[in-house]
């Protein structure tokens, strides 16, 4: 079933230069918007985001994916357009409500962790309540649970330069959950971060969405990245978007050469799922039942070593079966 729209952006444009709303109007293309002396860094975007869908934007330096997540929460002003946050047109909100819906809605975490050297873990951590106005002993209890859910309890009186890399970024999520957002942006929040700790962090970040089911629009440049955490991706090029796609389409199915390119290195394995490939039917002998939604990769050697065919399941239903012979074919390339 199709989660209900949480944020969507209807024809959004962000053009800098003399006469950014002239062009926009007139939709104009990337080469008269170069010709004239602007700069187009968003163009023409319409895309929406279900409620509890993690959304992945992705794209080269200078693509654009930054500026609309701006954007999208009004940090970067859009020369036109809307955007509509649970129906309402943030495009249209006062100063006054775009700063309400921030701080009471809104979490926000970035690349770089911006934490206030000068305060502890849990007065970090706080500090959106005490913006909030929160008092003193309820922003610190709800600090402490957030502490607790990213693995940081025990270090609530460190300060910053006590804790490594990747214990800095949990306080940055830390401190945007702390307001208890519907709606959470993550901006390469990972992408500082060593290999082996980014894969900890984004096995911590699947884990608190498991708990908490937000709606999360997340940028990377990473396509593994993006492939582990996405439901869907969005594949962004010069301002305008080229495709949205679960990360299994894009390798299967892309639009064009620049996302065929984008993820030409990408293990078939990795992104095809088992519903996929799966056969009418569920013969006699299997060896077990799996789910549609689960990748070959993850299942493979389970697979191959039973030596059987697999029923696939999807929402408690029959879809089918799979066959070691039917993964094989993907590991090697030439299924899916």
């Amino acid at each position: 079933m199709t989660p209900p729209v949480k944020l969507a952006c209807r024809h959004v444009w962000k053009v800098y230069g003399p006469h950014p709303e002239r062009l926009a109007a007139a939709g104009a293309d990337l080469d008269a918007i170069r010709a004239s002396g602007h700069v187009g860094a968003v163009r023409d975007v319409s895309l929406e985001v279900g409620e509890g869908e993690i959304f992945v934007i992705m794209g080269l330096s200078g693509s654009g994916k930054s500026t609309l997540v701006r954007c999208l929460s009004r940090l970067v002003e859009p020369t036109s357009g809307e955007i509509l946050y649970d129906g309402e047109d943030l495009l249209k909100a006062s100063p006054a409500r775009m700063i309400e819906i921030r701080r009471h809605r809104m979490g926000m975490v970035f690349q770089n962790f911006a934490l206030l050297p000068h305060l502890t873990v849990l007065e970090n951590v706080a500090f959106p309540l005490e913006v909030q106005g929160l008092a003193r002993e309820a922003r610190e209890a709800r600090a402490r649970e957030v502490v607790a859910l990213v693995g940081l309890q025990g270090r609530e009186r460190h300060f910053p330069r006590q804790l490594s890399g990747g214990q800095q970024q949990r306080v940055g999520i830390a401190r945007s959950l702390a307001v208890e957002p519907d709606l959470w942006f993550l901006d390469e929040p990972f992408s500082a971060l060593d290999p082996l700790i980014r894969r900890e962090m984004q096995d911590e970040f699947l884990r608190i969405q498991r708990q908490l089911k937000k709606t999360i629009v997340f940028i990377t440049h990473d396509f593994d990245e993006a492939i582990r955490l996405a439901d869907r991706i969005a594949i962004m090029k010069d301002g305008a978007l080229v495709q949205v796609a679960s990360p299994e389409d894009l390798v299967l199915a892309p639009a064009d050469d620049y996302v065929r390119a984008f993820t030409a290195h990408v293990a078939r394995a990795k992104v095809v799922t088992l519903g996929r490939i799966a056969a009418a039917g569920v013969p006699e002998g299997i060896a077990g039942t799996l789910p549609a939604a689960a990748r070959v990769e993850d299942v493979a050697e389970q697979v191959v070593a039973a030596n059987a065919p697999f029923a696939v399941e999807r929402d408690g239903q029959a879809v089918g079966h799979v066959t070691p012979a039917a993964v094989i074919a993907v590991l090697v390339g030439r299924g899916g």
